[in-house]
């Protein structure tokens, strides 16, 4: 740490704030009084994703997706440590960490919190593990989840655009207990990831608002009653009382101090705040400035999740919920999102970049992405004659529909992988500017796009979402927008700040404006997004089911 920022007898307070992703946790030590991002460490799970086989060899499914919850405990004990050490601070000026994980991330856990998946005897079992956010696995469950709340005039429905994801925690859980009643029975506590983390950092369960309003259906301080539950399955209905239920904690708020334990992990002070739980995409809206209404932030990875708070209270289509204060106090949080992104640009790197490419692109120095780029960017709108749907990986808003599959329209033998990597690029671009019109559509503006994630460094990709959109893009002036938002809670945890919304105005970071629309670039994709939307309808909203019909032969033929 630079010694001008402290003097020996006043060291000046740090916070730590840890991302837990997809394929890796990152660890950034952040200065408390100005946000300055002093170190940072990322740690690789072990285990990666399952979505194959466990570890033992036992099988999968398709659209499975699981974790393995030690590799989270990985990343307290050698990311956090890194940081320390990368940022030059003292452990004695950390004063609080914060942690945020992919939702909706889930496991179930005995009443001490006990991963099943560590009991002996269970480990050859798939529902004993983490339930990685996109696993997919349970969409029939889903869709009976939201056929029943229609039928039932359900009030909770609307707050999610009238469709309950296979990602979130009811349909995962209906999965269990319909394939495995065994583990269902032995599952204690159904557990957020994000939950479970804060607990094994403090020793205190609590359950954050952001999961249980999202990815819970926890409205007006209600779950979905037990005689719903029971109707959708007689094994279902004391869910809510028996394994989900818990108290409720704010987010910024204190969850508990470090334990010894959890300190000797991490090189941490015990007794520290330790911040309640919070979700990678809404912990990043504060990191970016983003606290007025109006303002949407598109966290760019993977998949891309778009939150952002309003003053207005709307029914919005398809969108993954709306909660009182669930990203801001005192403001509605929405969220939607789509389901791949940077998955489906890494899918055609692996598979349609050629030897000869690949070796150009090494002589250029350049990897495969950069090469892509370089070459798409050479082009006029248009030019290659495609268009794309970003459903590679099932698609979260607005059709809520995980069983729809990706499109390219247009191919011929002149086709080129540069060609189709543009017409992925901006498929999704156009999957994000529907979002944006469903917002508009139901009355909630939205004046201002501020993009964070590692796509953000792809400057083709952000002027084609500048172009399609017609907004100005904003940037989040940090690489680690989720960990410096953790940070930022764990600040307000620690009694540093008021409310996260004074903590963003000392801490947070964008660059506004960074990216504009060009009006002729912006006009000729109004007439590819025609097409697109054209697709959409054709393909998600029923006119022609064959994506449906191709998933059920493909699953016939793996059984």
């Amino acid at each position: 740490m630079n010694a001008g920022h402290e003097t020996a007898t006043h060291p000046e307070p740090c916070v730590v704030g840890v991302d837990f992703g997809t394929l890796s946790g990152r660890a950034v030590v952040v200065r408390v009084g100005d946000g300055a991002e002093l170190g940072t460490a990322e740690h690789a799970y072990r285990h990666a994703v399952l979505d194959r086989e466990l570890p033992d060899g036992t099988g999968l499914p398709p659209d499975w997706a699981l974790q393995v919850p030690s590799d989270y405990i990985d990343v307290l004990r050698q990311a956090v440590p890194a940081a320390l050490a990368a940022a030059g601070v003292r452990p004695a000026q950390v004063i609080g960490i914060g942690t945020d994980f992919t939702a909706c991330t889930v496991l179930p856990v005995l009443a001490d919190g006990t991963p099943l998946s560590e009991l002996p005897g269970l480990s050859q079992r798939p529902h004993a593990y983490v339930k990685l956010w996109r696993h997919h696995a349970a969409q029939a469950q889903a869709d009976r989840i939201t056929a029943l709340a229609a039928e039932r005039k359900e009030p909770w429905l609307p707050r999610y655009g009238g469709k309950i994801s296979s990602e979130w925690e009811f349909a995962k859980a209906l999965q269990v207990l319909e394939e495995d009643p065994e583990i269902y029975d032995r599952t204690e506590r159904w557990v957020e990831a994000a939950d479970w983390i804060v607990w094994r950092l403090c020793g205190t369960y609590v359950r954050n608002a952001c999961t249980a309003g999202y990815k819970g259906q926890l409205q007006n301080g209600g779950y979905p009653s037990r005689a719903y539950l029971e109707a959708l399955n007689p094994g279902f209905a004391d869910f809510v009382t028996d394994k989900l239920e818990h108290p409720i904690g704010q987010l910024g708020s204190r969850a508990g101090g470090l334990t010894a334990e959890a300190a000797a992990w991490t090189g941490l002070p015990e007794g520290i705040a330790v911040c309640v739980g919070n979700v990678d995409a809404h912990v990043t809206a504060p990191a970016a400035g983003a606290v007025a209404p109006g303002q949407m932030v598109a966290i760019m990875g993977t998949s891309t999740c778009h939150v952002m708070s309003s003053d207005r209270d709307e029914t919005v289509p398809g969108m993954c919920g709306v909660v009182d204060g669930g990203i801001l106090p005192g403001l509605w949080g929405y969220e939607a999102g789509q389901s791949g992104v940077g998955d489906i640009f890494g899918w055609f790197v692996r598979t349609g970049f050629p030897a000869a490419y690949a070796e150009e692109a090494a002589a250029l120095g350049r990897d495969p992405h950069e090469h892509l780029t370089a070459l798409a960017a050479a082009q006029r709108v248009g030019e290659h004659g495609l268009i794309a749907l970003d459903w590679h990986s099932g698609n979260r808003s607005v059709l809520v529909d995980h069983d729809l599959s990706g499109v390219v329209v247009g191919l011929t033998l002149s086709t080129r992988p540069e060609d189709v990597y543009r017409a992925l690029l901006e498929a999704t671009a156009f999957g994000t500017r529907t979002i944006i019109e469903a917002f508009e559509t139901a009355g909630v503006p939205v004046d201002e796009l501020i993009v964070a994630g590692g796509l953000m460094k792809n400057k083709l990709l952000m002027q084609i979402y500048a172009d399609v959109t017609r907004r100005p893009l904003g940037v989040i002036g940090s690489t680690q927008g989720p960990a410096l938002g953790a940070a930022m809670h764990a600040a307000v945890a620690a009694g540093a700040y008021d409310d996260i919304q004074a903590a963003a105005r000392s801490m947070g970071k964008a660059d506004r404006g960074v990216h504009r629309p060009d009006p002729e670039r912006a006009a000729a994709y109004d007439r590819l997004y025609a097409e697109y939307r054209l697709l959409h309808d054709y393909f998600g909203r029923g006119a022609n089911d064959v994506m449906h019909r191709l998933r059920r032969l493909r699953a016939e033929a793996s059984s």
